[in-house]
Order: C-alpha cells, then structure tokens, then sequence
C-alpha cells in the first residue's frame, strides 16, 4: 500500500514555490485548510495565484496570506473582505471574478481533462466582454483588462466559453480521510473541496480524523485517493460531532 500520510507539514507544503497556483476548498470558513494555509505563511511563499470561492471575513486563511502580501492574484466569487479591495484597487493583488456556479465547473473540468466548455452565466457581461478590470495601476487607473471571451450563440440563447482549471496545487480539508488519500467532507465544506482537489496537480489533504485504510465505505469516498497525494492531520480546533450516519466512522486518530 503506497502510504500518504506525512507527520511534517512543513515539509510537505514546502514543495510548493514561490508564485505557484493554488487551488483551494472550503465553502467561507467551512472545510477551509487552515493548517495548509498558514504553512505557506510560516514558510514566506509569496507571489500566489489562488482559486478560492472567497477570501474570508477576516485575516485568518487565504485573508491572512492577503495580510501578508503574499498573493499575486485571486480567481474568486466573493472576495467580501473589505482590505481586498483596499489592495486590489492599490494595485497589489489582481481579482478574476467568476460566477461561483462556474468557478466550480471550471475546477471540475480541470481535474476530469476537460479543456473548456460553454455556459450562459456571465455572457454578455463584464466579466467577459473585455471590460472588467484585472489589475490597477498603483499610481491609479486600470493596468490591465480581463481578457475577452469567446462568445457563442447556441439554440438561439448566447453562450461564454470558459476554460478548466488546472492549478500547480490544491488544498483541501477532509472530515475523514485514510492513509491511501481517500477523503470525505461534511455537509457545507463539501461544496468545493472535491473540486479543488481534483484540479491541482499535487494535491495535500489536511484530515480532522485519520482512520484506517478500507474503514471508509466506498459509498462514503468523496474524493478518491487517487486525487490525492500527501495527508497531514489538521489542527487542533474543534471540529463538528458526528452524524448519525457517521457514527460507524468515528476516527481512530494514531497516538
């Protein structure tokens, strides 16, 4: 059996170089890989691109790596936070905003090899006709446009082609996971991180409880362990008590 666990985090996370691309779960603060994301930070990797459904509401998470200055450019649906936009429009952090519906499929696509595909979200919008601003100057004005995207007209109704996403990394966080890398959310951390496990390249998974292998019921798997390819424990902070349906599950976490 090919074991994914790793004890060190730090050397885990220290694979990923400066001004790499980051696919990373979570749904808000649900699911989001916290002990990931602040190994970034303990490491200094600076100049990153991250796909990430929101920033947060505060400095913790990808906020923190905000904070920091260690982000190059956000691909996001909601970055809420409002000293986002005080970088962003300082011309420090670049935005490429996407309909969360399409962030998903795109993150989807990438990880099932499939190079792009068309939908009616955004068509005939800013976001996709050239106009939306990517990046300030940081003198003032606009540096840099989205580009424009192709448009199609299908069965009489207008549609954008949107590309998959690929990152170099993804970053997730499992409730339960196994030392084969097979991994399973729970309830709202679910939304997105199968997806952004599936769309990096190298995927680390931080797991709440480590149970062992063929302890996950192949109905329970979210994202296979083929996905995966390191597993670390998460932190130390409470996590949600288990459902009745995840009470055969109750992890058996090594000493």
């Amino acid at each position: 059996m090919i074991d994914k666990f790793r004890e060190d985090v730090l050397s885990v996370v220290d694979r990923v170089p400066d001004g790499a691309s980051i696919a990373v779960g979570g749904f808000g603060s649900s699911g989001r890989p916290d002990r990931l994301l602040d190994a970034l930070c303990e490491l200094g990797k600076r100049d990153l691109h991250v796909y990430v459904n929101n920033v947060g509401h505060d400095f913790t998470g990808v906020g923190r790596l905000l904070h920091e200055g260690r982000l190059r450019r956000v691909t996001a649906s909601f970055p809420i936070l409002q000293e986002f936009y005080d970088e962003y429009f300082a011309g420090k952090v670049e935005l490429e905003l996407v309909p969360q519906g399409t962030l998903a499929e795109r993150m989807r696509a990438g990880g099932s090899g499939i190079p792009a595909f068309f939908t009616p979200s955004g068509a005939g919008t800013m976001l996709t006709d050239g106009s939306f601003t990517l990046r300030y100057a940081p003198e003032g004005g606009v540096a840099e446009h989205l580009p424009a995207k192709e448009h199609r007209l299908i069965d009489g109704r207008e549609y954008v082609l949107e590309t998959g996403i690929v990152a170099d990394f993804g970053l997730v966080r499992a409730h339960r996971g196994d030392q084969k890398g097979n991994l399973r959310f729970r309830l709202s951390a679910r939304n997105f991180n199968p997806l952004a496990g599936m769309a990096g390249r190298h995927t680390i998974a931080e797991v709440e409880h480590l149970v062992p292998v063929d302890e996950l019921h192949p109905d329970d798997v979210h994202l296979p362990g083929v996905f995966v390819d390191d597993v670390v424990l998460a932190g130390s902070e409470p996590d949600d008590s288990p459902t009745p349906d995840d009470s055969r599950l109750i992890a058996r976490t090594p000493a």
